[in-house]
């Protein structure tokens, strides 16, 4: 497809798909809006998962057919970039200015967890992002203010925050997964089985040592913010 400039992109081209207008060109005015199509694809894969949506489920949701849609969205990938956008708008991009720029990565990536548990399809749809939408450069934006007092170059920055956003979404992802298995009471209980008969056997000293030491609280924020106290606290701003 010929991007703005006339070259060939192959996939989906961030300028036609950023830049231009939101609206089909062609033919009489439309009946919908790109920001209501794409939030009705949200709605559906909050409720039933990302393997749910399709353009034929996202037309019946908004009352259109399967055909008039392709203007907006022509292919399910195009339309994961504009789902990932869209939600990105709920993060807040406002702050007050201040030289502590690990409480403030701390504080982007707790907002991050809030608003993926909110949306349980985003940490795995991120995996295949493409390119950036206006919602997600101006939370980039409010991530790079708050690594200005580091003095890091400009690819160290980039570098970290998908750092910090790979962390957040591999950590929620699994975090979903757990809560899911925990509405199995056998699995857990086997697993806990399992577990002790391998610290037993004489074969493992160092997992040993580790499951009979003191617990720490296991709730999943009090677990997120050591795992994350731990990343932040240990990068190098030189």
């Amino acid at each position: 497809m010929p991007g703005e400039g006339g070259a060939e992109v192959t996939g989906i081209d961030p300028e036609r798909l950023w830049l231009s207008s939101a609206q089909p060109r062609r033919g009489r005015k439309p009946a919908y809006s790109r920001e209501a199509i794409t939030a009705a694809a949200v709605a559906l894969a909050d409720a039933e998962g990302i393997e749910a949506v399709t353009i034929r489920k996202v037309a019946a949701r908004v009352g259109a057919g399967t055909m008039s849609l392709y203007s907006y969205a022509p292919d399910k990938e195009t339309l994961l970039e504009l789902m990932i956008d869209h939600v990105c708008g709920e993060l807040p991009t406002t702050h007050t200015p201040t030289t502590d720029w690990r409480a403030e990565l701390k504080a982007i990536a707790h907002l991050q967890r809030t608003h993926m548990l909110r949306h349980p399809w985003l940490p795995a749809a991120l995996v295949t992002r493409r390119t950036p939408g206006p919602n997600t450069l101006a939370f980039l934006e409010r991530a790079l203010a708050a690594l200005r007092p580091t003095g890091l170059d400009g690819v160290a920055k980039l570098e970290i925050f998908a750092q910090l956003t790979g962390f957040v979404a591999g950590h929620v992802a699994h975090e979903i997964a757990q809560a899911e298995a925990s509405q199995s009471p056998d699995r857990a209980a086997a697993e806990a089985r399992y577990l002790a008969a391998v610290a037993g056997d004489g074969h493992h000293p160092e997992l040993a040592e580790v499951l009979s030491a003191p617990g720490r609280p296991l709730t999943p924020g009090a677990t997120f913010a050591r795992f994350l106290n731990r990343l932040i606290d240990g990068l190098d701003a030189d």
